[in-house]
This record gives structure tokens, C-alpha cells and sequence, in this order.
């Protein structure tokens, strides 16, 4: 790989009014040479304006912007060439031919990145940031992405290893050079070492709850009676008249499915049918799909109509809800009508609470837009807790990253374990080196290569 130059086209596929082809490799001068007449010689870190020609006639084909960037000092730490002419796909598939005559090959998805993690440029955790800012469909998702890609989580995760290296050198050199007087580590500082390395790894491995949503969004289920205001809900949250409203309780016969941004975080609402006894086949129908997406969802919100209450409908709906494991909310909608009406609405509100003692209860008011503000931000403390914090710093955003926090927590407490047991220190250390191991896998220092060729293979071609 390190003598092989690639080529690819580095912006999207289609016609644009620009088009990016990059090369990386120690060949990558040399084979766009016969391509380009420049006004002057490529030079590190400089653009140079030409033209593109015809290697056969010499014919100008196109005006274009050349940068250099010299090795190890660019991305992937080879030299680089990239080539910006205009974005018609003719244009750009004739200089990668010509560049792949000339002995470069077709970059593999992800190579460009790939081979700036193995020239030791970014670790993995950076590396899958750059795939996940590609990937990003808000804003937020951006900026969390371009803080993993700047290694907020590396920051974190650097000094705890160092931390946890330290305490094995100390451990390895007691046993080792016990004859020549140098201190085993007592039992009590041991714990306290171990005590202190996995206190920041603990509130890493909670970040995952946050960071899981912000990178892949979440499926919020609206269900409820019939007319209890799900569909005036659901467009007051798209905010667009997306589901059709009428004062006729079942209009809503199918689900409807929209994609919106709460907090910068991609969701898919679910407006479903009423939930009732259907009367006709159609609304059954309608109603099966509405179970369905409620099984489905990371988030259940039953809308209740304030002036009836909680009815057996809804109670079913709380309790179901809570023994699958969604999170659950309660929008207590139409309060606009309650102020007056008999009963207690706190009470009513206790009882949502007993269907299921986890759930929230925000009060709302599709007419009038009372509370959709509060029921945002709610939704989104239902299933990424209150970790809103975690946006300025790093925090796990994959299963991959969360599971070597786990295989290094996992390898603390089995250390901690033996400490209080009283097991020789050779034994502890197997834990210790366990723990150590899930760290190296979380920034990549040992990773298998079937595990990097599943990261880099999600990538697009060009990066």
C-alpha cells in the first residue's frame, strides 16, 4: 500500500461547478505531469493555475487549480495532488483514466482516511469522525462530528491511559526487581490508582446514551385515542399541516412519517391511527400498524385529551409501553380547555404517572401552541437522558467505541476484584492489560484488520 499511488474523484457523483480529483502516494507528481501545463511548477503548499490537456493531441480541455501538499505534512502523510477543474463527469473520469494509465489505481472507499490513520495522522476515533461529518443531516450532528475529528475524545481518552500504563509499569517493575528494593505497590494505593482511571472512563461509557442519538437520530411513536389532537401535535412539531385534521375522531387510517430536527437531532415521527376497536377493515388495519410503530419506537408519546382523562385505551398503551422498554411521554393535550371544566388534571396527571412511574407529562396545546417547546426538549431528554452537556466534549457516538469502554471497564473492575481478594500481583496484571487493550481498540493503536476494513468500507470513495 505505502509504493501504491490512488486516484479518485473526491466530490459528489453528478455535474457541479466543481470537481475534485485526488491523488496520494510517492508517484502522484509524476503521473499527473503529462495532464497539465502549468503556469509554474508545483510547489508544497501552493496552488498553481493551468490547463488540463489532451495526452494524445495537446488539445486544452479545461482550465484548472493544482495543489501540492509534500509529504508527510498532508492528509494522508504521502504527497498529495489535487486537481479542481470544472465538475463535468466526463472531464473528471478522463483525468482519473489517464491517471490510472499512467499507474495509479482506483482508490478503495475510505483509503484516503485509511491511509492517513495508518501514517499515524488521526486515530480511529478521528478517523470514523470524518465519515460521520460526511454522513451529518444537521447542523449539530456537524459539529459534533468536527469535535471528534478534532480529538475531543482522544483528549480524554490519552491521560487515562497514561494513567493506567503508568500504574502497569510500576506493578510489572515490583515484580520484576523485587531483590533490587524496589516497593511492590500496596493494596490500598492499587485500588486507589484503579478507582481513579475508571472514574472518567465511567462517565464516557454514559455519554453513549447522548451521543448514540446525536449520530443516528432517534424513532419517536405519537399514539392515542382517536381525536385526542395526534395529528395536530404531530404537525405542530413538523410544523407544516403534514397529517390531515378534522374534527371526525379515526381520519387518520395509516401511519404518516415525516423527518425532522429536535436540538439538532434527527427524528422520524410516526403519526398513527387512533387506538380503539376498529369499524371497518381499513381502520383495523390502520391500527395493527399503529402497534407496530409503537414496538418499534425509541419513543412512545401518548397524547391524552385533557377533558376526558386517561382512559383504559391509554393505560394499556403506558403499560405496554413500559414492560417493551421505550421510553414513555404523556402530552397532555387540549389544556387550553381544562381551565373550568370539572375534575382534577393533577390527578389525572398521577394517574398517567402510575401506568408507567417513568414517564413524563408535559402539558400541551396543539390550537394554540401551549408547551411544544417544553414537549421538545422533553422528547429529547426521554431517550438521551440529560446529556445535553456532553455536546461541548467528546463522547462516544458508535457501538464499536462503546463496547472498547466497556471491554476496558470490564478489565478495571476485574482488577479491583482481585486487589480485595488478596490474588498475586501477575494475576491482577492480566486484568490490567485487559482494560489496556480495550483503550488501544477505542483509538486504534490494536485493532484487527477485518475490524478496519469494516470502518474504512462505510466510507465514500474519494475520502
Amino acid at each position: 500500500m505505502e509504493q501504491e499511488t490512488i486516484v479518485a474523484i473526491s466530490t459528489p457523483v453528478g455535474r457541479g461547478g466543481i470537481g475534485v480529483v485526488r491523488l496520494s502516494g510517492p508517484h502522484a507528481q509524476e503521473v499527473v505531469t503529462p495532464l497539465l501545463r502549468l503556469r509554474h511548477e508545483l510547489a508544497a503548499g501552493r496552488a498553481r493555475f493551468g490547463e488540463l490537456v489532451d495526452v494524445v493531441t495537446g488539445a486544452v480541455l479545461d482550465e484548472a487549480v493544482v495543489t501540492f501538499f509534500a509529504a508527510p505534512n498532508s492528509y494522508t502523510g504521502e504527497d498529495v495532488v489535487e486537481i479542481a477543474a470544472h465538475g463535468a463527469p466526463v472531464l473528471l473520469e478522463y483525468i482519473v483514466r489517464q491517471c490510472c494509465a499512467g499507474g495509479a489505481r482506483l482508490a478503495e472507499p475510505g483509503e484516503f482516511t485509511q491511509r492517513a490513520f495508518l501514517a499515524g495522522r488521526i486515530d480511529l476515533t478521528q478517523a470514523e469522525a470524518v465519515n460521520d461529518l460526511i454522513a451529518s443531516s444537521t447542523l449539530e450532528q456537524a459539529k459534533v462530528a468536527a469535535r471528534q475529528m478534532g480529538g475531543a475524545l482522544a483528549k480524554i481518552v490519552a491521560p487515562v491511559k497514561a494513567e493506567l500504563v503508568e500504574l502497569i509499569a510500576t506493578m510489572e517493575a515490583g515484580i520484576d526487581f523485587a531483590e533490587d528494593d524496589i516497593d511492590v505497590m500496596a493494596a490500598e494505593h492499587i485500588a486507589g490508582k484503579i478507582a481513579e482511571i475508571r472514574s472518567p472512563l465511567e462517565d464516557l461509557e454514559r455519554s453513549f446514551a447522548f451521543g448514540r442519538i446525536v449520530r443516528d437520530g432517534f424513532r419517536l411513536a405519537i399514539v392515542g385515542r382517536p381525536n385526542a389532537g395526534k395529528s395536530s401535535l404531530f404537525n405542530r412539531l413538523v410544523q407544516r399541516e403534514r397529517a390531515i385534521v378534522t374534527a371526525t375522531p379515526g381520519t387518520t387510517r395509516d401511519t404518516v412519517t415525516e423527518h425532522v430536527s429536535m436540538e439538532g437531532i434527527p427524528v422520524e415521527l410516526i403519526d398513527t391511527a387512533g387506538l380503539r376497536e376498529g369499524t371497518g377493515e381499513a381502520e383495523r388495519m390502520g391500527i395493527a400498524r399503529s402497534r407496530e410503530a409503537m414496538a418499534d419506537a425509541d419513543v412512545v408519546l401518548l397524547v391524552v385529551d385533557a377533558t376526558v382523562g386517561i382512559c383504559e385505551e391509554d393505560s394499556a398503551v403506558l403499560q405496554q409501553s413500559a414492560v417493551g422498554g421505550s421510553a414513555v411521554l404523556v402530552a397532555w393535550n387540549k389544556c387550553d380547555l381544562v381551565e373550568g371544566i370539572a375534575g382534577d388534571v393533577q390527578t389525572h396527571i398521577s394517574e398517567a404517572r402510575c401506568g408507567a412511574p417513568n414517564s413524563m407529562v408535559v402539558r400541551t396545546s396543539a390550537l394554540t401552541g401551549h408547551g411544544i417547546a417544553e414537549l421538545r426538549a422533553a422528547i429529547v431528554e426521554a431517550v438521551g437522558g440529560s446529556g445535553g452537556g456532553l455536546r461541548e466534549a467528546g463522547m462516544l457516538t458508535n457501538m464499536r467505541q462503546h463496547q472498547a469502554v466497556e471491554q476496558a471497564l470490564r478489565g478495571l473492575e476485574a482488577a479491583r476484584i482481585a486487589v480485595t481478594s488478596g490474588i498475586p500481583h501477575e494475576m491482577l496484571l492480566l486484568d490490567l492489560y485487559e482494560s489496556l487493550r480495550g483503550l488501544d481498540a477505542l483509538t486504534g493503536a490494536t485493532t484487527s484488520d477485518d475490524v478496519l476494513s469494516l470502518i474504512f468500507s462505510k466510507f465514500c470513495i474519494g475520502k
